[in-house]
């Protein structure tokens, strides 16, 4: 061309391309882009406007906006296919057909996740510390929305495993990357009397073999034995304690109780009544308590059966007394149930609370490092932390709060001279970062509960079970009742508005 001629000039703005000097990359990338997006189906296009609705409407409760760039990720999916996610479907024989099923199980398992994630969860009652409210076997549909659902701090886990996967006896997830607690707007807050799950809080550390009682209970044994270094001892007798391994919080295992104390009440137990503020709350109506039996002789498992006592609970025969020469039944029993039992006629005396009759050890209770001379049915009042408020720490209070402060809320506290230093600086007061609750069961002597291991942490809680969607009587047969068909669908959350 001529130098300074139109055509010279407007070629001087094409990019050079050398297999074809006269083509534009960029008017090619548009025309492909055109036809990719005229060849997509209706159908496909439907599909796209439905996922990408939910899909940011779902970035928008997360309240990241970084998290809208995956949308890039879905409109390729859906539309413009640059990666070949389907080459599969251009193969024969077992390769397509093998790919099929990859293709659903991914997607079946990606779905299952984020509603595991961020809706709700089945849930198993596997013990009776809520009996009877929920009996064990009870199958719950656990609402993740109603206190507002955890970010998943391990997000990269098998959504099917708590942290262990089946058969194979591994590691359901992977330790890193951990994210920062964030939980998303929910309906409202915990309230009193509401039946909450939540990850079991002294469950960071586990011996695997021996999980009831927990690695810290198994700690605090085998210290008041003598033995200097627990954890030193467990590894070096894994054929009675197994591995010692770490858990994360989301991943650690599911417990379910009643919320009993709230953030920033203090709270008392004595004679297993409970005081919030210096006020006696009322019981759920179904409320257990253990009852010393006397009896003539057995008592038949069907007559136990009749009231709704479990064979875990009453045995097979009853207890023996030698010093006071009689033989006897140690079972819980709510009220109805009791009065019931007090009419058979192999009852040879009254019935007797076993927190009073003095055959049972009642001590061990929370905090362990700590003597307080508490007891199962009697605790001294204390004061349940609340986010953004601050305590006055003493050296007799310390042992109540030393776990939230260093293992719930990460600082290094240690004592040193009768003075107590966090993070390395020497203070008397510290500002709690998380609301915390105190959690029982309804079966109070059958329950391992806040009373044995303290406060339960928000970033612990996982929701609240909605309904029951199926329930198994694991004592029974098949064609004998195993099917508890009159549960089915029923409230899993009752006596919650009683408090």
């Amino acid at each position: 061309c001529l130098v300074g001629s139109e055509m010279c000039i407007r070629d001087r703005h094409k990019p050079f391309n050398p297999a074809n000097p006269g083509a534009d990359p960029t008017e090619k990338g548009m025309k492909s882009l055109r036809e990719r997006i005229r060849q997509t189906k209706t159908t496909r296009w439907i599909r796209f406007g439905i996922v990408s609705v939910l899909f940011f409407l779902w970035v928008i409760w997360m309240g990241n906006p970084w998290l809208g760039l995956i949308w890039l990720l879905l409109l390729d999916i859906y539309i413009t296919a640059y990666i070949p996610w389907t080459w599969w479907k251009k193969t024969k024989g077992p390769t397509r057909t093998v790919m099929g099923w990859v293709d659903a199980i991914v997607y079946a398992l990606v779905l299952v996740y984020m509603i595991f994630a961020f809706i709700g969860q089945n849930y198993k009652i596997p013990s009776s510390s809520l009996e009877k409210s929920l009996l064990v076997g009870d199958y719950l549909w656990v609402n993740k929305t109603i206190y507002g659902p955890r970010v998943p701090q391990t997000p990269l886990h098998f959504p099917l495993a708590q942290h262990t996967m089946p058969i194979i006896n591994t590691k359901s997830y992977l330790e890193h990357p951990q994210l920062e607690y964030h939980r998303l707007p929910g309906l409202r807050e915990i309230r009193r009397g509401d039946i909450v799950v939540f990850n079991y809080p002294q469950g960071d550390t586990v011996a695997l073999k021996i999980q009831n009682p927990d690695y810290y209970q198994i700690s605090y044994d085998l210290r008041r034995n003598g033995i200097e270094n627990p954890r030193e001892y467990m590894e070096q007798n894994p054929q009675v304690f197994g591995d010692i391994v770490w858990r994360p919080v989301d991943r650690r295992e599911n417990y379910v109780k009643r919320a009993i104390g709230l953030p920033g009440e203090r709270l008392e137990i004595r004679n297993d009544s409970i005081f919030i503020n210096g006020k006696a709350i009322p019981e759920p109506e179904n409320v257990q308590y253990n009852y010393i039996i006397p009896v003539s002789g057995q008592i038949s498992a069907d007559k136990w059966q009749s009231i709704g006592v479990r064979m875990d609970d009453h045995g097979n025969a009853p207890i023996r007394n030698e010093i006071a020469g009689f033989n006897y039944y140690d079972v819980p029993l709510t009220k109805n149930m009791k009065a019931q039992v007090e009419t058979w006629e192999e009852v040879i005396g009254p019935l007797r609370k076993e927190s009073e009759s003095g055959y049972y050890d009642l001590t061990g209770m929370f905090p362990l490092e700590a003597d307080y001379g508490w007891t199962r049915p009697d605790m001294g009042e204390f004061w349940i932390p609340k986010s953004g408020s601050t305590l006055h720490l003493t050296m007799n209070n310390l042992p109540i709060y030393q776990r939230a402060i260093s293992v719930y809320e990460g600082n290094d506290l240690k004592v040193k001279d009768g003075k107590i230093y966090i993070n390395g600086k020497e203070t008397e007061y510290y500002t709690f970062k998380l609301d915390y609750y105190w959690m029982m069961g309804d079966n109070r002597d059958r329950s391992a509960d806040s009373r044995y291991w303290g406060f339960v942490p928000e970033d612990h809680i996982v929701g609240s079970p909605m309904f029951i969607i199926v329930s198994f009587d694991e004592e029974k047969g098949l064609f004998d009742g195993k099917i508890r068909w009159n549960r089915i669908l029923r409230d899993a959350n009752p006596d919650s508005s009683k408090f």
